[in-house]
């Protein structure tokens, strides 16, 4: 009361007359103001102001326009923005705190090019300008944007605010949303001071772009530092890569020292920990802790049905989402992709249509893993769909959804409608050209998948192993042995990829299609790793090709020790000692899957009828339609 007497008092005291007018100290009264949320006094204030005809400083000014971005009167505030003869830093810096704060980034970014643009004498950027700049980039979602990383960078080191710890740890954010790493490290490196923002910059920044090795390595330099203590934010970054790369023992030490440092646990913080011990398998406790807690939210719901998924336990993961009353988006993405992750397919595309029923809105993550249950089921036309969906709604571009689009297209035939879509991509991502290769090679086309290859490797990006896989499974579906023998032997040369188990199943698949059959042999006894199924498959698909008893016999003698419930390889053997007039060896293969108990699985068939996707099998009379009427 004795506050607001003196400030009424106050008031009373400058408002006597024009010339008693103290622009600090109206500036004074008006932050007090908007501290203590009193918008009336302000307001009147703001009306006094106006009748004097008087107009702001850039002091007062920048204290009103807090005020109203604060009460979100932008309007307001723009206009005492405008109406500011000379405007200086203070000014400006109000309207970028506001527009940076609310996550106008837009509008910040530009405010600032007009300011930049206007090569005003009396307004110069400071390091607060830079903050917030660094900060609206950062927010803004436009991958353009990363392209003046560099810019701004060398603007800093211009105006000499790189010495300044709040722009550095600006630089470093803004870095690693670009997916620079590198480039944030070196601003990191090079900080003559850092504070705790400054060590969670660099490790979030290494969570979150998937270099989970170099953020475990920086969080154990920080314990080295004494001045220096993890918090909640350091304690997240971490675990989250702990889980992402099944690291069970370094979790439970960043849990043990988290505990010791007395860190409050929050509702995040626990997610996090309840997180990384269900992705690493320890279900158990994972679940005790999510039995104790007080307070759950999506996201913890979402963490432990995650873990259910991601370990086969497919019951307990849908038995504990039956439990929720209230069900957000994030948990049904991940039952929706542990479904999918777990071969449940007909499952997907039913808790799919029940998440539409109940309201949500289905975003990247969900269609990502929508799309391969489509595309295992064969329905190109609800591939198209959920294209059309992600069109409408912004998400084409997103490259997990654009990558699952070609691969729709690919495998279901339609390859111009993957082609399309890759070259409507923006970003040209390894992730977007390793799927428009693999889908050239799915369908047997070479050419076209080395030619994309050399496109690549022509704009920059540099290939991995899962590409080299794709380009030399094209070569083994066209049977071109030399051009795989020359991919192959390039791999460590060019590329600096270490050939893995799978390039040795596709080059054997190359050899053996292409007839090669004694090559592949050869070939498999010289592999310096012990042949996978994969390598044996191979060979035994290319020796039924040719008829060849013997060497699918040999092959078979693997397969039926490394799998021996597939079913497959004990039909492909009997069928080469039938061709060959063998029965009596064709008989005692079948007796030995009957002694085991195996039986040939029917193959299946999908055809789009008007209740929707049904299967069957052939002479199969379950369907209404089956008399003479598909």
């Amino acid at each position: 009361m004795k506050v607001g007497f003196e400030i009424q008092r106050a008031l009373q005291g400058f408002l006597l007359n024009k010339a008693a007018v103290d622009g600090g100290a109206y500036g004074h009264l008006i932050h007090h103001f908007t501290r203590h949320r009193l918008p009336l006094h302000a307001l009147q204030l703001h009306a006094r102001i106006v009748l004097f005809s008087i107009t702001p400083d850039n002091f007062l000014a920048s204290k009103l326009i807090n005020f109203y971005t604060r009460e979100n009167r932008f309007r307001q505030a723009l206009h005492v923005f405008d109406e500011i003869t000379v405007k200086n830093a203070f000014s400006y810096n109000a309207l970028l705190i506001a527009y940076a704060s609310r996550e106008m980034y837009s509008d910040a970014f530009n405010l600032f090019s007009s300011w930049i643009r206007s090569s005003s004498t009396t307004a110069r950027p400071d390091s607060i300008t830079i903050s917030c700049l660094l900060k609206s980039l950062s927010g803004y979602d436009d991958f353009l944007l990363c392209s003046l990383a560099r810019q701004v960078h060398g603007f800093v080191l211009r105006g000499g605010f790189d010495s300044d710890v709040f722009v550095s740890n600006g630089l470093i954010t803004y870095y690693t949303k670009c997916d620079d790493v590198v480039s944030a490290r070196k601003v990191f490196d090079e900080m003559s001071e850092r504070d705790v923002v400054s060590w969670n910059s660099m490790i979030s920044g290494y969570s979150q772009s998937g270099s989970y090795e170099e953020c475990k390595e920086l969080y154990k330099v920080m314990l080295f530092c004494p001045e220096m203590k993890p918090n909640g934010v350091t304690v997240i970054s971490v675990l989250q890569a702990c889980g992402q790369s099944s690291d069970l023992v370094l979790g439970m030490e960043v849990h043990k020292k988290m505990i010791e440092n007395h860190i409050q646990m929050d509702l995040s913080l626990c997610n996090a920990v309840i997180g990384v011990y269900a992705k690493c398998g320890s279900l158990d406790y994972a679940r005790a802790l999510f039995d104790e807690m007080s307070e759950r939210d999506s996201v913890t719901y979402g963490a432990i049905i995650s873990g259910y998924m991601t370990h086969g336990l497919v019951k307990e993961a849908m038995g504990l989402f039956s439990e929720m009353e209230s069900v957000g988006l994030s948990t049904w993405n991940a039952v929706i992709s542990g479904l999918m992750q777990n071969n449940h397919h007909e499952e997907v595309i039913d808790s799919f249509r029940e998440m539409i029923r109940c309201g949500n809105r289905p975003n990247s993550v969900t269609l990502s893993s929508l799309l391969p249950s489509l595309t295992y089921s064969s329905n190109l036309k609800g591939g198209k769909e959920i294209h059309a969906f992600a069109i409408r709604n912004g998400s084409e571009n997103n490259i997990y959804v654009a990558t699952s689009i070609i691969d729709n297209y690919a495998k279901l035939g339609f390859l111009q409608g993957a082609q399309r879509v890759f070259d409507k991509c923006n970003e040209r991502s390894l992730i977007v050209w390793t799927a428009i290769i693999s889908a050239y090679a799915v369908h047997g086309d070479s050419e076209s998948a080395c030619s994309l290859f050399n496109q690549m490797i022509c704009s920059g990006t540099k290939p991995d192993n899962v590409t080299i896989t794709a380009l030399l499974s094209a070569c083994a579906h066209s049977g071109e042995s030399d051009k795989a023998q020359s991919i192959f032997d390039s791999m460590v040369t060019e590329y600096g990829i270490e050939p893995g188990v799978e390039h040795y199943a596709c080059m054997v698949s190359v050899l053996s299609r292409a007839g090669k059959l004694s090559d592949a042999m050869e070939f498999i006894s010289k592999m310096p790793v012990e042949p996978i199924a994969k390598v044996w498959g191979a060979l035994l698909n290319g020796a039924s090709v040719l008829g060849d008893v013997e060497i699918a016999k040999f092959a078979c003698d693997h397969l039926f020790e490394m799998e021996p419930e597939n079913t497959g390889n004990y039909t492909i053997m009997a069928n080469l000692y039938t061709q060959a007039g063998r029965y009596e060896e064709a008989e005692m293969v079948r007796d030995k899957m009957r002694r085991i108990g195996l039986k040939k699985i029917p193959g299946t068939s999908w055809i789009d009828t008007g209740k929707g996707l049904r299967s069957f099998i052939a002479k199969d009379g379950s369907c209404e339609r089956s008399e003479g009427d598909v």
